[in-house]
């Protein structure tokens, strides 16, 4: 298994991302955050799990398709998406910290400074969380290299 978690992180650090300026972490249907509710994140106490959107919420943003568990999540997302989506696009921010890609757990997501980061594992989000600020920083410097072909 850990093999596995090593392939999948090697893979997704080196293959390509779909979007013309900007990476954002699609599946395969170009969905983001694995369908869960960018807003709703907003709402939550701290470490509660992820809420999961549904398909009649959704909505066509940038590159990405975003999922929304009701109405009114989808109408506060439009108003203002840019507030709510994650940062490094929607990618690991432990692994965006040290210059690379990485999947992520939508379950492993934190607020800081009023945005949303998400994850690998809650494991990396402890990690990520003891030093956030040196980590947020080493994040943002790396992004802009990362959006290069």
């Amino acid at each position: 298994m850990k093999w596995l978690k090593i392939c999948v992180l090697l893979l997704c650090a080196v293959s390509p991302v779909l979007a013309d300026d900007y990476h954002w972490n699609l599946d395969a249907d170009g969905i983001t955050i694995y369908e869960h509710d960018a807003v709703a994140y907003f709402t939550l106490p701290e470490g509660s799990d992820a809420v999961k959107g549904k398909k009649e919420f959704s909505y066509q943003w940038e590159d990405g398709l975003w999922y929304f568990a009701n109405a009114e999540n989808l109408a506060t997302f439009k108003a203002d998406p840019t507030k709510y989506i994650p940062q490094y696009g929607g990618f690991c921010a432990y692994a965006a910290a040290r210059g690379y890609f990485a999947p992520i757990d939508p379950d492993a997501w934190s607020i800081e400074n009023g945005k949303l980061y998400l994850n690998y594992s809650k494991r990396i989000r402890n990690k990520w969380l003891k030093n956030v600020d040196a980590e947020i920083a080493s994040g943002d410097a790396n992004w802009p290299d990362l959006q290069k072909p």
